[in-house]
């Protein structure tokens, strides 16, 4: 026995580039321009990690510079029976620090002595990527 299949959907009709069916669904579906939005697609995502990324390794090396100044910070604070430096240029003179004071964007590292908050005798800060003093953005 033979079966006969049913055909689906209906007529089948044949469009000319002039007649209907336009949109956006058509042209996400050709096939020239499939692969440029895909690369498009690809190099957008890559530059969104690559600025994201930038930004976390800036941080990084801001709180990494904060560390090593405030070891510096806190040998001048011991050999100056706990007083706080004039400057930080001066406690940076005083302990012979070889580094460099500076934030992953170039500005100068901030010292005010006494601390902000209860306990702290100084507090070491960067004004962060937008160079703002007291912004949001700020690295402690």
């Amino acid at each position: 026995m033979m079966m006969l299949r049913r055909r689906r959907g209906g007529e089948k009709r044949i469009f000319f580039p002039w007649e209907g069916r336009s949109g956006i669904s058509r042209a996400v579906r050709m096939g020239r321009l499939r692969p440029f939005l895909l690369v498009a697609g690809v190099l957008g995502f890559i530059v969104v990690v690559g600025v994201r990324e930038r930004h976390r390794a800036g941080v990084r090396q801001t709180r990494a510079t904060l560390l090593d100044v405030r070891g510096a910070v806190d040998t001048y604070m011991a050999s100056n029976d706990g007083g706080c430096p004039p400057s930080l240029d001066r406690a940076l003179e005083a302990v012979a620090y070889q580094g460099n004071a500076s934030d992953a964007w170039g500005r100068s590292v901030r010292l005010s002595c006494p601390g902000k908050r209860e306990g702290e005798l100084y507090d070491l800060s960067s004004d962060g990527p937008d160079g703002k003093p007291g912004g949001l953005d700020r690295i402690r």
